[in-house]
């Protein structure tokens, strides 16, 4: 597996790819993949998000992206496409995040929505542990 930094031309790509995150994990966000590639522009764009792009085969099989501050390194985006999962694909681009692109005296963060069980335990899995749990009240009609 090889890996790359996106750039604002790979903008379309990431917001397909984050689109599918929000369906697989459940995620509320009504966003169109038009929607996102704008958000992701202005991310990208910015400078306030850096996006890692994994290929497998000449074939995207991974993305992260994350927001780096003086102390903190927070994922924000995650995804391993559909048909590649359960191959190791998500532990090694992890595995190259932690090794070659965040600093180790940084306190490295990511969400997860709880109803993800796969994902809780992929994350525990490398060693992130629960920290908070936010609770909510959807707004009533």
């Amino acid at each position: 597996m090889q890996s790359r930094a996106a750039t604002l031309q790979d903008c379309a790509l990431l917001a397909g790819l984050n689109h599918h995150l929000i369906r697989d994990e459940g995620h509320r966000n009504p966003m169109t993949p038009i929607e996102l590639d704008a958000r992701m522009r202005g991310w990208l764009g910015s400078g306030e998000y850096r996006a890692q792009l994994f290929e497998d085969g000449g074939e995207v099989v991974a993305y992260a992206l994350f927001k780096e501050s003086a102390d903190e390194v927070h994922l924000r985006q995650f995804f391993v496409v559909r048909h590649r999962r359960r191959e190791g694909l998500g532990r090694a681009a992890m595995r190259e995040l932690f090794d070659r692109h965040w600093p180790r005296t940084k306190r490295l963060t990511v969400s997860v929505l709880v109803q993800n069980t796969a994902g809780v335990a992929f994350w525990r899995a490398l060693g992130y542990a629960d920290h908070d749990l936010t609770l909510e009240i959807l707004p009533r009609a």
